[in-house]
């Protein structure tokens, strides 16, 4: 037995699954005539299957490239962002550290000048004085 269905769905089945491909076709085989429409007709359908899956892979893609150069943009306004970051802390470690640094450095090297000259000057006290000179040192302990 045999069910018949409204003509309704039959053609919105078509326009679903054909979308304007069909009547492109059908178009097509009215228009060129040719000695084998049915053959014409299942070539064409075949070819605009084979474009419209090219076009797609081709817009995704475009869509994927897209994608990747926003997230390199993305990733390189990060990296800027990150780099000038890394300038401030360095400029602001620099600020507050670099006189401690200094100071610490001068206060080294005058102890270390002031130590380094106490052998200086005992070994001044050991020679034999010049005449009319005193042998002591002003400022160091007798």
């Amino acid at each position: 037995m045999l069910f018949s269905r409204p003509a309704g769905m039959e053609t919105d089945y078509l326009k679903r699954c054909f979308g304007n491909c069909l009547s492109q076709a059908l178009a097509e085989v009215a228009k060129v005539r040719p000695s084998d429409p049915i053959e014409y007709l299942a070539h064409w359908l075949y070819h605009y299957r084979k474009t419209a899956k090219a076009k797609e892979e081709e817009s995704q893609q475009k869509i994927q490239l897209e994608e990747e150069h926003d997230n390199s943009l993305k990733e390189t306004g990060m990296t800027e962002m990150l780099k000038q970051e890394e300038r401030q802390i360095q400029q602001r470690y620099e600020k507050y550290h670099k006189p401690l640094v200094s100071v610490a450095s001068s206060t080294k090297k005058t102890a270390f000048i002031q130590e380094n000259t106490k052998p200086l000057e005992k070994d001044a006290l050991k020679q034999e004085s010049l005449p009319g000179t005193s042998n002591t040192i002003p400022g160091t302990p007798q």
